[in-house]
C-alpha cells in the first residue's frame, strides 16, 4: 500500500503543496488543464537555505469572490469530477471558517478568492488524485507567530480563519518557532481536507520518493519548504488492522447480522466473545480483522450497526499468512460422483492442512441425506490420498 506523508514543519501554503506534489511526480499536464481557466502554471528549480525545491508561479491577479463564484469556476474547469468535488470541500472549509470569524453568512473571499488560490486548490487536488495514494498522513504543522498584514489590516498569526480551519481539522499544530505567517488559510484547508478524505496509518514504511515545494519568501533562519513523501507500508497481505468494540445492549440477532454485514463489506475475519463488563453487566467484545485500507469504512459500519460510541483500532499489525490455494476434488457419495473445493495450506513448500469448503459439503449432504461432517471427512481424505 502506497501513501503520502506531508511534512509542514516550516509551514504550508497552496503553492508549496502543489509544487511539492509536482516535484513528487504528479501529472503536470492534468494539473495545467485543470487550472487553465484561471492560471498558466510555470515552475522553476530553486533552493531555500541550500535545499533544492520546486518553485511555482501561477501568473494571476487579485479578485474578490464569493463561494458561489468560485464553485462556478471549479465546475467549468477541465478537471475530473473527483478533483472538483475535493476542491469544493476545501473551499467549504474556508467559507465555514470565514463565517465564524466575520459572524456572517455573506462572506466575500479576499486573498483566498483570487485566481492563484483557486489554481492552488484545484491544482493540488488534481495532483494528489493523479498520484492515487491509499492515504495521506500529516506531520505536525508549524504556523509561526507574530502579526501579518492583509485586506482586513494587521492580524495575529495564525490568522483567525487559519486557526478556525485547524481547530476543526484534528491536525497537530506547532505555534511559535519562526516569526511570521507560515501557514495560510488555503494551506490549512488543503491539508485538513486531504487528511479527512484520505486517512493513512501512523506507521513507518519504505520511502520511495519525495518532492519539495518552495514558498515565495526566502528567510535566512529556516528553509521555507514543504515536503511530500511517497511511502510504502509493506506487504498488504501480511499487514492488518484489528478493530474492537465492547457492547452490552445489543441483542444476539443484531450481533449475528452485524458479523454477516461486516464480512460482506470486506472484513477478513469477525468474531464475538462474551464479556463481564463494569458493574457486572454481561456484554460482548466484537473483533474485526481487516486490511488497513478498509479499517475506517468498516469501523463506521460497526458503529452504525451496533450503536457503539467508539471503535478501537490496533493499526498495522503483522500476521502470519500461509501459502494457500484451492483445488477441485471429486469423491463418490452413495454411488454418485460429486466435486467440492478443498483449500490447502503450505509452509516451507509442504502442505500441512487440507479443508473442504463447508458450503460445498452442505450442498452435497443435503442432496444425499447424510451428515455434513461425513461429507467433509470424505473429501478431505480424498484430497490427502490424491496428493
Amino acid at each position: 500500500m502506497q501513501y503520502l506523508v506531508f511534512d509542514p514543519r516550516f509551514g504550508a501554503a497552496g503553492d508549496m503543496i502543489l509544487s511539492s506534489l509536482l516535484a513528487l511526480g504528479a501529472d503536470r499536464e492534468a494539473v495545467s488543464r485543470a487550472v487553465s481557466a484561471v492560471s498558466a502554471l510555470t515552475t522553476e528549480e530553486t533552493n531555500r537555505c541550500g535545499i533544492p525545491a520546486l518553485s511555482l508561479k501561477t501568473n494571476t491577479g487579485k479578485t474578490h469572490r464569493t463561494l458561489a463564484d468560485i464553485i462556478t469556476i471549479i465546475d467549468a474547469a477541465d478537471a475530473s469530477d473527483d478533483a472538483k468535488a475535493l476542491a469544493k470541500r476545501v473551499f467549504d472549509r474556508i467559507e465555514k471558517a470565514e463565517e465564524i470569524v466575520h459572524q456572517s453568512h455573506h462572506v466575500h473571499f479576499h486573498e483566498v478568492g483570487a485566481d492563484d488560490a483557486i489554481a492552488d486548490v484545484l491544482g493540488s487536488c488534481t495532483a494528489l488524485l493523479s498520484l492515487n495514494p491509499a492515504g495521506v498522513r500529516i506531520l505536525p504543522l508549524s504556523v509561526g507567530f507574530g502579526t501579518l498584514t492583509c485586506s482586513h489590516g494587521v492580524m495575529p498569526v495564525p490568522a483567525p480563519a487559519t486557526a478556525e480551519i485547524l481547530k476543526e481539522s484534528g491536525i497537530e499544530v506547532l505555534i511559535g518557532g519562526f516569526e511570521g505567517e507560515l501557514c495560510t488559510p488555503t494551506g490549512a484547508a488543503l491539508l485538513s481536507e486531504f487528511a479527512a478524505s484520505f486517512p493513512a496509518p501512523a506507521e513507518s514504511g519504505k520511502l520511495l520518493a519525495l518532492g519539495r515545494g518552495a514558498g515565495s519568501r526566502d528567510p535566512a533562519d529556516h528553509p521555507n519548504i514543504f515536503t511530500a513523501y511517497l511511502m510504502e507500508a509493506g506487504d498488504d497481505e501480511h499487514t492488518i488492522d484489528v478493530l474492537e468494540t465492547n457492547v452490552d445492549d445489543v441483542s444476539g440477532e443484531i450481533l449475528a447480522e452485524t458479523l454477516s454485514r461486516l464480512m460482506e463489506a470486506g472484513a477478513r475475519d469477525a468474531s464475538i466473545t462474551p464479556l463481564i463488563m463494569k458493574k457486572g453487566r454481561a456484554g460482548h467484545l466484537i473483533r474485526i480483522v481487516c486490511m488497513p485500507k478498509d479499517s475506517l469504512r468498516l469501523a463506521k459500519l460497526l458503529a452504525r450497526e451496533t450503536g457503539s460510541l467508539g471503535v478501537r483500532c490496533i493499526p498495522m499489525t503483522k500476521r502470519f499468512v500461509a501459502e494457500r490455494r484451492s483445488e477441485s476434488v471429486t469423491a463418490v457419495i452413495n454411488g454418485r460422483v460429486y466435486t467440492a473445493s478443498v483449500k490447502q495450506a503450505e509452509l516451507d513448500g509442504e502442505v500441512y492442512s487440507r479443508k473442504a469448503e463447508f458450503d460445498d459439503c452442505k450442498r452435497i449432504a443435503d442432496a444425499e441425506g447424510v451428515s455434513v461432517r461425513d461429507v467433509k471427512r470424505i473429501f478431505e481424505e480424498e484430497a490427502w490420498n490424491c496428493r
